[in-house]
């Protein structure tokens, strides 16, 4: 296998292993109970108010240069780290979703897993609104005005 063979084995490879990834968290969330599966949203729902406070609209990712998705990828995986390390599952969980989404802009193999997952969250129950508005008053930020889904996905 030549230099550039292997090269291309490699990104299909990783390519692969972030279909898996974002097809997991659809399937986590189609065997979730309903509590789970909204408190879910409302995390991926605070990171988007998060983000829009920064000056950031994650709505709007498919607009985003390329290098600026490449920030934001390099960023949200850090913060996942972080959250993780000191178990803040739940909000680690929400901003991984949106790690998914920027993911699809730029590989759309990864889109329709990811199509899958804001399906679901968009479908989750009315208790969203209220876990989202919890988080919000927590953070301090403004209430959120409906739920936000990435242009595109």
């Amino acid at each position: 296998m030549s230099g550039t063979e292997f090269a291309k084995w490699q990104k299909e490879k990783a390519v692969l292993a972030l279909v898996e990834e974002a097809q997991a968290v659809a399937d986590r969330l189609a065997m979730g109970k309903p509590h789970a599966v909204e408190m879910h949203a409302a995390a991926a729902q605070f990171w988007a108010a998060v983000y829009l406070a920064e000056g950031q609209d994650l709505v709007e990712l498919i607009d985003w240069k390329p290098a600026e998705i490449t920030r934001f990828i390099r960023a949200a995986q850090t913060k996942i780290a972080a959250l993780r390390k000191t178990r803040d599952y739940t909000s680690s969980d929400g901003l991984a979703v949106w790690l998914h989404s920027a993911r699809a802009v730029v590989e759309p193999r990864i889109a329709p897993a990811v199509r899958d997952i804001w399906a679901q969250l968009s479908a989750a129950g009315q208790n969203v609104e209220s876990m989202l508005t919890d988080l919000l008053q927590d953070a301090g930020l403004p209430a959120a005005q409906g739920r936000k889904t990435p242009k595109g996905l």
